[in-house]
């Protein structure tokens, strides 16, 4: 059952990070805040679950990463999504409209 649960917030996390990535190259504290913007603040992500999760993304070749020079002029890794990673990010969004839509019957019952 745990290990369930994390495969869903894992899957979760990497539809997230896909999806903020899917507009433009984007560096770490970028991402994390662009989905706590998006959200509304609801959903916040932290260091230790967020680089975890790229490197893991960027092992499964769906981003890539470079380093750049940040909006204040300082060196950062900066992530893009690959071809591979956008076909991807349609994949996973297709499972989480199933899924969502299966617990909002759930819920709304």
């Amino acid at each position: 059952m745990l290990t369930q649960r994390k495969n869903l917030l894992q899957g979760t996390l990497d539809l997230l990070i896909l999806k903020t990535l899917s507009t433009d190259a984007m560096h770490g504290w970028g991402i994390s805040q662009r989905i706590q913007q998006m959200s509304s603040d609801v959903l916040q992500v932290n260091q230790g679950s967020l680089y975890p999760a790229l490197h893991r993304l960027e092992g499964q070749d769906w981003i890539r990463a470079s380093w750049r020079k940040s909006e204040n002029n300082r060196q950062a890794k900066y992530y893009e999504l690959t071809p591979r990673g956008r076909r991807r990010l349609d994949t996973e969004t297709e499972n989480w409209v199933r899924l969502s839509a299966a617990v909002a019957c759930i819920v709304e019952a």
